[in-house]
């Protein structure tokens, strides 16, 4: 805990003397934010790092494995699936990017089987991307197989998100735009799905939310 308030300490000495001013305005006016983002819980992939986000700028949910289930309403709870209605519905974001990762836990532990001590949730958690285990490639290598389905959770996530019916009518109306991205936490690229494959971003080109259509966030 000391090293949180160490770093609560410079947040309020080197930070918020910069950014005071856009606290405050977010707090008078209330968040506005153009982009959600589905992200894994993965301590080393922060989407607000990744994308050199300032405050009110993303709507981040993170969960094992940066997955999206199935639009599935009934007296369960959805916590991902009611971030999502709020941020389309409530905050009318005009993009979605599902951040997945490489070397990522939640994808080994669907093909490979949860860890004893993590069966209480992630067991079933993990089985919203069952689907993808039915198409298994021959002749990869371990880490190569867990890089191709890590690629295909990520592919599994937006189908989902268009499973939703108030996601496929923004959608359609050109006020959503939806993205998958993955990041390497080895080298530090971020690739963008594009077509049936993941694309490096370029140093120079625009930035991923900005990179579809403009879509009107009222």
């Amino acid at each position: 805990m000391n090293t949180l308030l160490d770093g609560y300490r410079r947040f309020r000495a080197d930070v918020w003397p910069a950014q005071r001013a856009r606290y405050q305005a977010l707090s008078l006016a209330g968040q506005r934010p153009q982009t959600m983002v589905i992200a894994c819980s993965d301590s080393r992939v922060d989407p607000q790092t990744v994308f050199d986000a300032g405050p009110g700028e993303l709507f981040v949910v993170r969960n094992v494995a940066a997955l999206v289930p199935p639009y599935l309403p009934d007296a369960q709870y959805h916590g991902t699936s009611a971030a999502l209605e709020f941020a389309v519905r409530v905050l009318k974001v005009a993009h979605i990017v599902v951040l997945g990762h490489a070397q990522c836990g939640g994808v080994q532990a669907m093909v490979e089987g949860t860890p004893m001590q993590a069966q209480d949730f992630v067991e079933n958690w993990v089985s919203i991307a069952s689907p993808v285990l039915m198409n298994r490639p021959e002749g990869l290598s371990q880490d190569a197989l867990l890089s191709f389905y890590e690629g295909e959770v990520v592919r599994l996530s937006l189908a989902n998100l268009r499973s939703f019916p108030w996601i496929v009518a923004a959608e359609a109306e050109g006020r959503l735009a939806l993205h998958g991205c993955q990041f390497s936490i080895h080298t530090g690229v971020l690739s963008q799905l594009q077509g049936d494959r993941f694309i490096p971003i370029t140093f120079g080109a625009p930035p991923v939310a900005n990179q579809a259509r403009d879509a009107d966030p009222s």
